[in-house]
């Protein structure tokens, strides 16, 4: 997936001419009080848009409540190395679903629960050591059965035994 912290890249394949590439898989999902309908349009990359790009990509994700009405209308453009025979739309769709699932997994609970985005820790390997320690305590708290990270990172600091028999250094 392309963000705008990409802006060249973004503008690049935004330029791109959708409008006349089909769409080539439709998903449909129903559950958690909603219907969501996924689009994805599949093209060869241009050369020279990105190194190693093979296809660039354009989903789009449209959601409404069960009687139909819109909730929301997202576009999401992306590039991958994978050629077309490899790299078939159904296949880049599955990829950036489970992409999304590591997104709100992972990567929401660093943003909001560490605001890891705030964090001043800038320099050398400081930031690589304290994200690894961050995937480090959430990947110990799933494995114990947390769902709410933030529930978990407080019952680590009631008492200095939690996380110690979190990680099976004490009883």
């Amino acid at each position: 997936m392309v963000k705008d912290n990409q802006p060249g890249l973004f503008d690049a394949l935004d330029a791109l001419p959708w409008s006349s590439v089909p769409v080539q898989q439709v998903m449909k999902d129903r559950g958690h009080g909603r219907d969501e309908v996924r689009t994805i349009q599949v093209l060869a990359a241009p050369a020279g848009i990105f190194p190693h790009a093979a296809q660039a990509f354009l989903i789009e994700r449209h959601v409404a409540d069960l009687r139909g009405n819109p909730r929301s209308d997202i576009a999401a453009l992306g590039i991958t190395s994978m050629a077309a025979r490899r790299g078939t739309p159904a296949v880049i769709a599955v990829h950036v679903r489970r992409h999304w699932g590591i997104e709100n997994k992972l990567h929401y609970v660093r943003d909001v629960t560490y605001g890891e985005d705030a964090s001043r820790v800038r320099t050398k390997n400081a930031p690589q050591n304290m994200a690894s320690m961050r995937n480090l305590i959430i990947g110990a708290l799933r494995a114990d059965g947390w769902t709410n990270i933030a529930a978990g990172l407080r019952w680590t600091g009631w008492n200095y035994l939690n996380p110690l028999s979190l990680l099976k250094l004490a009883k």
